[in-house]
């Protein structure tokens, strides 16, 4: 299983270290840059899947061609 966590940077250090000690866990840190990206892609999936459910309406493709 795969979890993505937020932590607080004066608790990092300690959190790491914890993770360190438990041979079953293996884990990696995130760029700034990359968590942003996952963070940007969370949101995209997730407005995807409003428009699928019908949550949401979606503008055709020749308006927002239009527009630019």
């Amino acid at each position: 299983m795969k979890v993505l966590l937020e932590i607080k940077d004066d608790r990092a250090d300690f959190f790491i270290e914890l993770l360190k000690s438990l041979p079953f866990v293996k884990f990696k840190t995130l760029t700034p840059a990359k968590a942003l990206l996952l963070e940007e892609l969370k949101e995209a999936v997730d407005t995807i899947n409003l428009f699928k459910s019908g949550k949401a309406k979606a503008r055709p493709l020749s308006e927002l061609l239009n527009e630019l």
